[in-house]
């Protein structure tokens, strides 16, 4: 498959490059982004002719010719290659015309172009999907063309790629989205940001402070279809997702650090499939643009960087920038190829190869003249979703956000995983306190505020659910096909990376760990080291401290406290086992749990009334009293718990003696005896 001489991990990145010297040297070029693990150009060597012999089927795929009088045996091995590469790119693909597997022999004359191009209309055809020119040049040999192969998709669905928005605050980011999304250019004052915000306090500092979400329509032929309303100037989700075969998601995250904790959960709740790095051609590499650079790295995303503000900036500071951004886009910790975006022949040469992840294609733009967005335009409806999904496995649906919808009830909204949910499904929705799930069924499902009947792996979504109370719900909860029998945990392995740390981390340390839509305190319990420090490795065992989680391993976590930041991978999850006794509770109810405002009271009494019956002397009267100033618990219903053991009625008369509640009758009565 296609490869770039500059990408070899061997080499020691050079000058900044222009994406001209990247020339694909194949029939198939890479998708944008291959679905294979490993990712790079080396996921497509299938065998097939590589070397310049003849493939399993008796197609030479190291010729030029290949594509213009292919025989039945012939025709039959390139549509089950166009297929495989179909799968790879996630439903779409870019093919080379002209251009031979081993990259020596470049160019058609016009007839052969012609049966060539035929020949690649029949496959599309076979595999209902779209042929789309996206350039012509002429080399030595004749022409080469490139074309862009999409998949058709129904009226209800459309492909859908996540681009997260990082970058220090004042880059640029909300108003380079507000331009792209309502295709009207900023003032230089704030315009198009305003159209993007959702509250108050935003609009007047012009910062983004929470986890925003916008979304950009291509069309079968990659023209935008956004159109916002004439009168508000709003955009008609609904109507961008009728018409468009392709949707990019942007997730607006916030650029100042004391919302560092939003942009974390933004990177690792909703799974972005690429990072839009954001940097301010007149401020330069500065603030948090290191930090949101290094947790993408982290976090095993593809960046691309886009430079705005180019129309004010003089072209000696533009340079500076420039140069300090390949310095540090080269560096050991990155090791990224950096090449600059200047024509569409460039985008389409870093689209093809950025699956290799050492890419990093560079962007110059203006918000105010409009200088090179139709360039970035194009780059972003060549870009294909980084993994494949099976609509055969276990579904799994993770929970970012809750609401309550008058007339509709419980909201969640979240990614789906894997799998395929349909309307009206039985699914398992939790881990609760205790570590258990319930049965809930999918009243309606939502894709981009469209109603739709299934969603599938990869694609976001929200959903209704039947006869559940929102306050039951938290963000980091998940839904399950009840085929994975699905288990809560306390406690887990990781293997972890100490990124920074002004000291050590020793045992009983504490920090906030970022786990998908997961964000919870963890307690270091062991770890095969006496102390980290920053740069070391080693593997932690970890405990939550409030509730329990839905975890697996090969997970990616971040592990944050204030300047301390590590990141690492989920070894080992110790699976809570059933029954109250077993979720942590042995002794008697945590506090933290009944501090908790999260916690429904239902649950409360359940615990309660447990623990009064099984071991009834483990009520203190701290926590009794801390339960009745925190919830507001009945006396009525202590007294049905510590009634039902003798030992327990010189603690209840205590409690009730100290919140001065003997003065209602039947807790008076209740007492006398």
């Amino acid at each position: 498959m296609a490869s770039i001489t500059a990408a070899d991990p061997g080499l020691n990145p050079g000058p900044m490059s222009s994406a001209e010297s990247l020339v694909p040297a194949s029939m198939f070029a890479p998708p944008s982004r291959g679905c294979g693990e490993d990712g790079g150009p080396e996921c497509f060597e299938d065998g097939e002719a590589l070397n310049g012999e003849a493939g399993d089927h008796g197609v030479d795929f190291s010729s030029k010719l290949a594509l213009v009088s292919p025989n039945g045996e012939q025709y039959d091995s390139l549509l089950r290659q166009l297929r495989e590469r179909m799968d790879e790119g996630c439903g779409e693909t870019i093919y080379v015309v002209g251009v031979g597997s081993d990259g020596g022999d470049y160019g058609l004359n016009e007839s052969d172009m012609e049966a060539s191009v035929a020949t690649v209309q029949s496959l599309c055809e076979q595999i209902e999907a779209d042929l789309i020119l996206l350039r012509e040049r002429t080399e030595s040999g004749g022409q080469v063309r490139d074309y862009l192969i999409r998949r058709r998709v129904g009226e209800a669905d459309f492909l859908e790629v996540r681009v997260a928005v990082v970058g220090n605050v004042d880059a640029g980011k909300s108003t380079l989205l507000g331009v792209l999304t309502h295709g009207e250019l900023d003032n230089g004052r704030g315009f198009a940001r305003q159209k993007l915000f959702r509250h108050k306090h935003e609009m007047e500092s012009g910062r983004t402070s929470s986890v925003g979400n916008d979304i950009l329509g291509f069309d079968q032929e990659g023209q935008v279809v956004n159109k916002p309303d004439s009168h508000g100037g709003s955009l008609d989700w609904t109507k961008i997702c009728e018409k468009s075969s392709k949707v990019i998601t942007f997730i607006d995250l916030a650029g100042h650090e004391k919302y560092l904790k939003t942009t974390v959960f933004g990177m690792t709740g909703h799974l972005p499939d690429f990072c839009m790095l954001m940097v301010g051609s007149n401020a330069g590499i500065v603030g948090m643009t290191k930090e949101h650079l290094g947790l993408a790295l982290a976090l095993n995303v593809p960046v691309f960087v886009v430079v705005t503000k180019i129309d004010m900036c003089p072209a000696n500071i533009l340079q500076e920038t420039l140069k300090l951004l390949q310095r540090l886009l080269k560096s050991p910790g990155c090791r990224k190829i950096p090449v600059l975006v200047q024509n569409k022949d460039d985008v389409i040469v870093t689209a093809s190869n950025f699956s290799s992840e050492r890419m990093c294609p560079i962007f110059q733009i203006s918000n105010v003249t409009g200088e090179n967005m139709d360039l970035l335009k194009m780059f972003l409806n060549l870009l294909s979703s980084r993994t494949s999904f099976k609509d055969d496995e276990p579904a799994e649906f993770q929970i970012d956000d809750t609401y309550s919808v008058p007339g509709v009830g419980t909201v969640v909204s979240g990614t789906t995983l894997r799998g395929l949910i349909r309307l009206n499904d039985t699914m398992l929705l939790g881990p609760d306190p205790l570590g258990a799930f319930i049965s809930i069924a999918v009243k309606s499902i939502h894709r981009k505020r469209m109603p739709v009947k299934e969603v599938r792996g990869g694609q976001t979504a929200s959903f209704a659910l039947k006869k559940i109370k929102r306050s039951s719900i938290r963000k980091g909860m998940v839904m399950v096909s009840p085929r994975l029998n699905p288990q809560a945990s306390w406690e887990f392995e990781a293997e972890i990376l100490v990124l920074h740390h002004p000291t050590t981390i020793s045992p009983r340390y504490q920090a906030m760990v970022h786990c998908g839509s997961i964000r919870q305190t963890a307690t270091i319990l062991t770890m095969n080291r006496d102390c980290l420090r920053t740069g070391d490795k080693a593997t932690v065992h970890f405990r939550f401290i409030k509730t329990p989680e839905y975890l697996h391993t090969d997970q990616r976590l971040v592990f944050r406290e204030g300047r301390t930041k590590a990141v690492g991978t989920i070894t080992k999850v110790s699976v809570t086992n059933k029954g109250l006794c077993r979720a942590g509770y042995r002794n008697s109810v945590p506090k933290s749990l009944v501090l908790s405002r999260s916690v429904s009271l239902s649950t409360l009494r359940c615990l309660l009334l447990i623990q009064a019956v099984s071991r009834p002397c483990c009520l203190s009267i701290s926590l009794t009293r801390c339960l009745l100033q925190t919830h507001s618990v009945s006396p009525s219903l202590f007294l049905t718990l510590c009634l039902t053991n003798s030992s327990c009625l010189s603690l209840t008369r205590a409690v009730f003696h100290s919140h001065c509640l003997t003065n209602s009758p039947c807790v008076s009565l209740a007492l006398s005896h």
